[in-house]
């Protein structure tokens, strides 16, 4: 039983992007607001990101003359999602293009500072709607000092373990300093940035900690209380209205009685193996793999369920192929999207374009029943480009002894390193580089697209998503299809209501980001469109909550 009783206007349950924006348009809507979040850090699986949005027809693609429309964005993601579900209805589309926008100016009209992410083109640019220079934004580098305490209390970016100050668009392009004069003027930037902020005593963040590091700033400003480990364990339910909940805050249970609602945006269930056991289909995955926040357990999404609220596409992750954790800081993962880098199945064959979106590839492993599958490369792509941290051409000796990576002077002894029939891999190698020689894939259409070709090698020719493996010895490592986060989970309508069993709207409950099933339904429109949905969804849900119709 709870011993105290807290009143607020609304109560934002997680300190993700979806839950910060969602503070802060309800406090510019005159809501009195509490988060709470249960880790002891915040920022969830937003703060540990590339931090990227994907917000179509945006002010800062506009101010760089780059033609979109709403009506262009809606095509895009038809092409994209095709039918609709209750989660991908026309509706919800429109408000996702519509609230981005919003939110986005939201923040922009507060002094967050926000970049356009030229050159990192939607998935599939070649669909209608798409474009090949990419819709998505991102934090520029910012100094975390403006939080004070608050600096501590913030997860730890992506960007943290590899000691340079890099937005997200520049990790792409700044891997190939050595291949052409562009990435190697922007590794040069980069530098400078990094060297220059530490003389002048700054913290610069900048991926999704640059994000949530700016909005936090503007919830401090705005005497946003947030309540950190502080976990909730029940939701308050009046005559069918949810009206609060019981948050545990320094061993002790509160009531939290939000007048206007509550809003989940305690991200998915990634963390959750029981939960991916259950709701897993046909890509059986624990989470064993995961990189979501450690706090991503489902909690609030089994509290909801518990009160009859709708879900829709729980088998859904935002799948990130991966290296095993055992390499520690590896750029191996991308080899995929570089000349002289195939991956083949468990039984030699390539089945996917390797440069195709990350959801993509992840599901082309479960189809082709070949989690984890393997990664070859040629020695000529070991002295092109960086393995880890440092320098091109350094494969660690760490890494062979171990087995992680196996090496052998021919395709045959390689077949027989890591158990694939040598005759299937030969053909398999010979048949790619017949074709990779003069920049094709027509089998699966590599390097076809802008993105393909985004994420290649700049310096290479002719086409810098693909080349042949001809130059032995050849390695090959695994690949497993990890993953950001779940993107399954409760049902909302256009206005970020939850949706209960009887088809509608559970009063007083509002969710957004993992916690939901997302408009992006089984597939991903961009960089960053996850974050961008958690923040559009959270906005709209607390202007609804104030009475405003979005």
């Amino acid at each position: 039983m709870s011993t105290r009783e807290h009143v607020v206007d609304l109560l934002v349950v997680g300190s993700g992007g979806g839950g910060l924006a969602a503070a802060l348009a309800a406090k510019d809507a005159g809501l009195d607001v509490l988060v709470v979040e249960k880790e002891s850090l915040i920022g969830g699986s937003t703060a540990m990101s590339g931090g990227m949005l994907w917000v179509p027809d945006n002010t800062l693609m506009r101010a760089k003359g780059i033609g979109d429309s709403f009506d262009n964005a809606m095509t895009y993601m038809d092409s994209v999602i095709g039918e609709p579900t209750p989660a991908t209805s026309l509706a919800r589309r429109r408000a996702f293009i519509r609230g981005g926008n919003d939110v986005i100016r939201l923040l922009r009209d507060r002094g967050v500072r926000l970049v356009y992410s030229d050159g990192y083109s939607d998935y599939f640019d070649t669909l209608p709607g798409g474009v090949a220079r990419g819709r998505s934004i991102e934090s520029q580098p910012w100094n975390a000092r403006k939080l004070g305490a608050w600096r501590a209390r913030v997860a730890p970016g992506m960007a943290t373990h590899i000691g340079l100050v890099l937005k997200t668009n520049e990790m792409r392009s700044v891997q190939f300093f050595n291949r052409a004069l562009r990435p190697f003027l922007g590794a040069i930037r980069v530098g400078i940035r990094t060297f220059g902020s530490r003389l002048l005593g700054q913290d610069l963040w900048t991926n999704g900690a640059g994000l949530i590091g700016q909005m936090l700033h503007l919830c401090v400003q705005d005497d946003i209380p947030i309540w950190t480990a502080s976990p909730i364990e029940q939701l308050a339910v009046e005559g069918g209205e949810v009206v609060g909940a019981v948050v545990v805050r320094d061993g002790s249970a509160v009531t939290v009685r939000a007048r206007s609602g509550v809003i989940l945006a305690a991200g998915g269930f990634s963390r959750n193996p029981q939960m991916r056991r259950e709701f897993s289909g046909s890509m059986p995955n624990e989470g064993q793999w995961s990189t979501a926040s450690p706090g991503d357990t489902g909690d609030a999404i089994r509290l909801a369920m518990g009160i009859g609220a709708k879900t829709e596409a729980l088998d859904m992750a935002w799948w990130l192929p991966s290296t095993s954790p055992d390499f520690g800081v590896a750029t191996l993962a991308q080899a995929r999207q570089r000349p002289g880098a195939i991956l083949v199945s468990r039984e030699g064959r390539r089945f996917v374009n390797e440069s195709s979106s990350m959801i993509d590839v992840a599901k082309a492993m479960y189809e082709a029943d070949s989690v984890p599958c393997w990664s070859i490369i040629d020695d000529a792509y070991r002295a092109r480009y960086s393995s880890g941290v440092g320098l091109p051409g350094a494969m660690p000796k760490e890494w062979i002894d171990s087995g992680l990576v196996r090496v052998a002077g021919t395709v045959e002894e390689l077949a027989s390193k890591i158990d694939v029939d040598a005759a299937t891999l030969r053909r398999t190698i010979d048949s790619f580089n017949l074709h990779a020689k003069n920049g094709r894939d027509p089998e699966f259409g590599r390097g076809e697209s802008g993105y393909d070709r985004a994420m290649g090698d700049p310096g290479h020719r002719p086409n810098a998503a693909l080349g042949p493996l001809e130059k032995g010895p050849y390695y090959a490592y695994e690949i497993y299809p990890a993953d950001a986060g779940t993107g399954g989970g409760l049902l909302t309508n256009e206005s970020g209501q939850v949706i209960g069993a009887d088809e509608e709207p559970i009063r007083g409950l509002y969710a957004t980001g993992n916690t939901t099933a997302t408009v992006l339904g089984h597939s991903y429109f961009g960089a960053g469109a996850s974050i961008s949905y958690a923040l559009a969804f959270g906005y709209i849900a607390a202007r609804h909550a104030a009475g405003e119709r979005v």
